[in-house]
């Protein structure tokens, strides 16, 4: 008699639990068709370019439609204006140039008869000391490693950073941010994990692998910050995304335009 009404107390357990579980769906925004805009003016000698696409569904490939036939500028605050000539479509680049850390520069985008612009501040360089790689203890393949950068922080000056990482050659597609708020005026070593979400990439012995250091605003870490806080969602705008992340261009448009120092560095694993 005790082991029946055992299993009765059992069986209403498990039915009161069953009844109280919740089906989460997620609400993918289909909101397509929108310009995206992921422009670059960065201080290395050399073409500068600004990408004009527009977006597609989450659940499509990664395949963005062109804009073409835009009209394109960035003019600084010292009152230099560069025009951006169209080459493949939706890929427009000004002459070589070199953009100057300290100045403010502003980006027209003008498609059909709506003007897009933003503002972005290009900061002091940071120097990218070294990058280095050490056993990963929790990776698959028992010779995986980590890529590490270091690098020192300036005191007194609120710092952002991004790193973009090649694995023998291919862009690694991961967002890696860092800022200065417990790190400031320290020397740094940021780790830069491939993650789950990164189709089963490692690194091994033999990989070769670079990372691009650029300093960035404000602004622009706040755009990175949210992708990289939503990683496996694709590309900076060009799918829609479960949450667009901030901009900094008006009216309100996908993408980003960024004023920032680069260096890069690359080691061939050991």
């Amino acid at each position: 008699m005790k082991n029946s009404i055992n299993c009765i107390i059992y069986l209403l357990i498990v039915s009161f639990l069953s009844s109280c579980e919740r089906v989460i769906e997620l609400e993918l925004r289909d909101d397509i068709g929108r310009l995206v805009i992921e422009a670059n003016f960065h201080d290395q000698q050399g073409a500068q370019t600004v990408r004009l696409s527009t977006n597609v569904r989450f659940s499509e490939p990664n395949t963005y439609p062109p804009v073409t036939g835009a009209q394109v500028s960035v003019e600084d605050d010292a009152g230099n204006t560069y025009i951006f000539k169209e080459g493949p479509a939706g890929i427009y680049t000004t002459d070589t140039v070199a953009g100057v850390y300290g100045r403010t520069y502003s980006l027209k985008v003008l498609t059909g008869d709506t003007t897009f612009s933003a503002r972005s501040k290009m900061p002091s360089p940071v120097k990218l000391d070294s990058i280095t790689a050490r056993k990963d203890e929790f990776g698959e393949h028992e010779n995986a490693r980590i890529i590490s950068v270091h690098y020192q922080d300036p005191a007194g000056v609120s710092n952002q950073y991004r790193f973009v990482l090649y694995l023998n050659g291919v862009l690694v597609k991961r967002d890696f941010v860092n800022d200065d708020r417990f790190s400031d005026g320290r020397s740094v070593e940021l780790d830069l994990p491939l993650g789950d979400d990164d189709d089963d990439l490692e690194v091994l012995p033999g990989d070769r692998v670079e990372v691009e250091m650029q300093c960035i605003d404000k602004p622009i870490y706040t755009y990175w910050y949210s992708l990289a806080s939503q990683q496996g969602s694709d590309g900076p705008g060009g799918s829609v995304t479960p949450a667009d992340p901030p901009t900094n261009i008006t009216p309100t448009s996908l993408g980003y335009f960024s004023a920032h120092t680069t260096e890069r560095k690359s080691i061939t694993v050991k």
